[in-house]
């Protein structure tokens, strides 16, 4: 059947952009505009009925008939890390790097960023605030032989732009095998052509926007939160002893750090060395614990999340339809970072998490990254604290959804908590007190900090 509601919940959207201060102005417009404009239709089809792909007969892996875009394979893992030492699961194998880049210039001494509206057939909400440019190798490389994607060449040619962030970054460790994306944020000087999905919008407006569930999607964040935080000008600075105080001079790196940067990367290495994981790809065909039907391929236990083909028809892409698989993730996730003030000097309680999909295994994750449905038993260390954290200790507080052209409907709760005086310093062996600073300085290199913090790290900015 057709994803019809979509589009109401697209229009709901619209009026909560209007509703928190935005109404009448160009972006709300604008953003209204293209709403209407891209229409887009997703109808759920059985696996076996998808256009371009194909399970091959003798490992059961599901790839696309050009051998491009992305792959659905098995992995084995195992692993001294967390309550499990082992497991199988199907997991995306995307062996290329794109492009997620936003292209800035400065408009009277503030930069603004040139987004985009952008339909993904995951998106809950269709439309959302895109990157300048966000592709794919195989799409810019036109293998879909669909229309060029617009605005790749300022980013391509070095000799036109300066690239303020330029790194590659990783994506969800847990459902993508070694996935990278190159991270950019490029500065113009000269005026730009804006086509009709595109508008200009000043940096910190674009990360206001973040207040608002499902708007702005991961792609954006993770671009955003590479770039060094600078107060606006217009707003007065708390100067108290606060927990706002605090994250404001955390995130302008002011103030004596709990651990100095080297201490922080020494901490990591050794969370790195303490655990062992290792994982292999298989035959998607052999994993006992999930099964095929014709419709989907879901876990026995109707657990963690299900893989299903989708049929696309869409108005505003470089390509108007077309099919393919998406991984559906069993109810809604909680991203949060536990906050507490240190010296008067904010800090953020890091996890050293271990995913199998990950390129080096670990990276910096959030203190709490889980759906807690799957997880009955055994609650992951810190969820409890946050979930029940009094409501004036919640500092933020987002659904945000990850990337729409992989998962369907994939919203995870994106949290900041205020520790309080009470929570003590030390802490378990895996996790670590560093500052706003710090982190976006590791952000300038890639494979140190997981997609879910960045993403954090982007709505902490918004605050202000």
């Amino acid at each position: 059947m057709l994803d019809r509601h979509v589009q109401s919940e697209a229009a709901a959207l619209t009026r909560s952009v209007a509703g928190t201060g935005w109404a009448g102005t160009p972006f709300a417009d604008w953003f209204a505009d293209r709403v209407e404009v891209n229409r887009c239709l997703v109808e759920r089809v059985p696996l076996d009925e998808l256009r371009g792909w194909r399970f091959d007969p003798g490992t059961g892996n599901l790839a696309h008939e050009s051998g491009r875009f992305f792959a659905v394979e098995g992995l084995h893992v195992q692993s001294s890390y967390g309550p499990v030492a082992e497991w199988r699961q199907p997991i995306i194998n995307q062996d290329e790097i794109g492009i997620l880049g936003l292209l800035v210039r400065e408009v009277d001494g503030r930069l603004h960023g040139l987004v985009q509206a952008k339909v993904e057939p995951g998106n809950i909400t269709t439309v959302q605030v895109s990157p300048t440019v966000q592709a794919t190798r195989s799409n810019y490389t036109q293998v879909h032989q669909g229309a060029r994607t617009r605005y790749l060449d300022l980013f391509a040619r070095p000799q036109d732009r300066v690239a303020l962030v330029d790194v590659l970054q990783s994506e969800q460790g847990s459902w993508f095998l070694g996935k990278r994306n190159r991270n950019m944020v490029v500065q113009v000087a000269g005026e730009v052509p804006v086509g009709e999905n595109h508008h200009w919008l000043p940096l910190h407006e674009i990360r206001r926007l973040l207040r608002i569930d499902a708007l702005v999607n991961m792609d954006t964040r993770t671009v955003l939160s590479c770039l060094p935080f600078t107060f606006p000008p217009d707003r007065a600075r708390p100067e108290d002893d606060g927990i706002m105080a605090g994250l404001v001079r955390s995130l302008l790196g002011e103030g004596r750090a709990r651990s100095t940067l080297g201490e922080v990367l020494s901490w990591f290495t050794e969370a790195k060395s303490r655990h062992e994981l290792t994982s292999r790809r298989i035959p998607l065909a052999g994993l006992a614990e999930w099964q095929r039907t014709p419709e989907e391929i879901t876990h026995r236990e109707d657990r963690h999340f299900s893989i299903i083909g989708v049929r696309v028809e869409a108005t505003e892409r470089e390509v108007v339809g077309w099919d393919q698989p998406l991984f559906y993730p069993k109810g809604r996730g909680v991203v949060a970072f536990v906050v507490k003030n240190i010296d008067g000097l904010a800090h953020l309680l890091v996890h050293a998490r271990f995913q199998a999909g990950l390129l080096d295994r670990v990276e910096m994750g959030p203190t709490v990254q889980c759906n807690p449905d799957n997880h009955p038993k055994s609650r992951p260390r810190f969820l409890d604290e946050v979930l029940h954290a009094p409501g004036e200790r919640i500092l933020f507080d987002a659904v945000q959804t990850e990337e729409g052209g992989r998962f369907y409907r994939s919203e995870n709760r994106y949290l900041l908590v205020d520790a309080g005086e009470d929570f003590p310093e030390d802490v378990p062996d895996d996790f670590c007190w560093v500052t706003a600073a710090q982190l976006t300085a590791l952000q300038r290199h890639g494979y140190y900090v997981n997609v879910e913090a960045r993403s954090l790290i982007a709505c902490l900015q918004s605050l202000w």
